[in-house]
C-alpha cells in the first residue's frame, strides 16, 4: 500500500485527502517510480475544483509531474530500472509511488536535486512544445509571456536566455517584476499600474514575434495588438474566460497566426517525442548545470491542501513542490 492524495470533494484545498491505495504496478512500457518529489500545478488546483477532470485512463490522483527512482518495469522499459529520472504524468504523481511512461522520463544528473527535478517536467514540456515548436521562437525573436513568475514563466526566462531570445513578461507587482529581471527576463511590465499594450510597443517599436498566452479571455485582442506582423500568438489557458472576441481583418492583413494546445490529453506518442527533442535540444543544459527551475517552496504530502493554498494565493515566484522525503 501507499500513501496518495486525491480531491474527492471539488470545493477546497481543505477537501484534499490523503488515503492509502494498492501500489500500482507497470504496463508495458511504463516504469513504477518511487516517488522522492511531485510539482505541484496549476491544472492540479483545478482538476480538485472539479474544473478538469482527468483524461480518460488517468487516475483521480492528482500530480502531473515526479522525480524519484525506477524500482519496477514493464516489458520494454527494463532499462530504466534502478535510475533516477523524472517523469512527465498523466496523473498519479501526489503519491509515494506512480507510473510514468518510459518515453517521458528524463534522467536526473548528478548536480540536479531531486525537488528541483519534479518541478522540470511539466513546465519545460509546455514551454518548449507551444513556445518553440507551436510559436517557431527562434534565436532574435522578442516574445511576450504572461505571469512572469509563475512556474511556466520563469521556465520561459530561462530557455529564452539559452536560445537567444528577448523576453519581456509581464507580473502582477513591481516587486515580481524586479524578481523576473533578476531571473533574467529583458523587461517586465506591471500589468495593474501599466498598459502592457503601450509597454510593449515602447520597448519594441514594432511588436514582438510571439506571445505565450495563460490569461485569454479579454487579454486575446490585447495581445494580437502587441504582435508584430506575421506574429505568432500561442494560447495555453484562459484564466479570464474562455471567449474573446477579435478582427478577423486584422489577423489577415498583418498575416498573424492564432494556436495553442493542452498537453495533459495528448497521446504517449506525442509526449515521448517532445521528451525525445528535449532530450537532444534542452537535457545538456540541464546536465551543465545551466539550466535549473526556480523553487518557490516545498510542501510535505500530508500538507498538499497548504501548497495548495499557496498556489491559489497567487504570491509565489517559481515552482511549488511536495517533498516526499520530509
Amino acid at each position: 500500500m501507499m500513501k496518495a492524495v486525491v480531491a474527492p470533494q471539488p470545493d477546497g484545498a481543505e477537501e484534499l485527502a490523503l488515503v492509502e491505495r494498492p501500489v500500482p504496478a507497470p504496463g508495458k512500457g511504463e516504469v513504477l517510480i518511487r516517488a522522492a518529489a511531485a510539482g505541484v500545478n496549476r491544472p492540479d488546483v483545478l482538476q480538485r475544483r472539479g474544473l478538469y477532470p482527468p483524461p480518460p485512463g488517468a487516475p483521480d490522483i492528482l500530480g502531473l509531474e515526479i522525480s524519484g527512482e525506477v524500482v519496477a518495469a514493464g516489458e520494454g522499459a527494463e532499462q530504466l530500472l534502478g535510475q533516477k529520472v523524472c517523469a512527465l504524468v498523466a496523473g498519479g504523481g501526489y503519491a509515494e509511488y506512480c507510473i510514468a511512461p518510459a518515453g517521458t522520463c528524463l534522467p536526473v544528473p548528478e548536480g540536479l536535486s531531486l525537488v528541483e527535478a519534479a518541478a522540470m517536467p511539466e513546465t519545460l514540456f509546455t514551454v518548449w512544445s507551444n513556445l518553440f515548436e507551436r510559436g517557431f521562437a527562434a534565436d532574435g525573436d522578442t516574445v511576450l509571456v504572461h505571469g512572469g513568475t509563475s512556474g511556466i514563466g520563469t521556465m520561459a526566462i530561462a530557455l529564452g536566455r539559452l536560445f537567444g531570445l528577448t523576453t519581456i513578461v509581464t507580473c502582477g507587482s513591481d516587486s515580481k517584476c524586479r524578481r523576473a529581471e533578476e531571473l533574467g527576463a529583458d523587461s517586465a511590465i506591471n500589468y495593474r499600474t501599466q498598459d502592457f499594450v503601450e509597454a510593449v510597443r515602447e520597448l519594441t517599436g514594432k511588436g514582438v514575434q510571439v506571445v505565450l498566452d495563460m490569461v485569454g479571455g479579454d487579454y486575446l485582442p490585447r495581445n494580437i495588438a502587441c504582435l508584430a506582423d506575421d506574429g505568432r500568438h500561442v494560447s495555453i489557458a484562459f484564466q479570464r474566460g474562455a471567449r474573446a472576441e477579435i478582427a478577423i481583418p486584422e489577423v489577415m492583413r498583418r498575416r498573424l497566426i492564432l494556436t495553442g494546445s493542452t498537453l495533459r490529453p495528448r497521446s504517449v506518442e506525442f509526449k515521448t517525442m517532445v521528451a525525445d527533442e528535449i532530450a537532444r535540444t534542452v537535457w545538456p543544459y540541464v546536465e551543465g548545470g545551466r539550466l535549473k527551475p526556480v523553487i518557490d517552496s516545498t510542501f510535505p504530502l500530508a500538507e498538499t491542501g497548504k501548497a495548495h493554498a499557496r498556489m491559489e494565493a497567487g504570491d509565489h515566484i517559481g515552482k511549488i513542490v511536495l517533498d516526499l522525503s520530509s
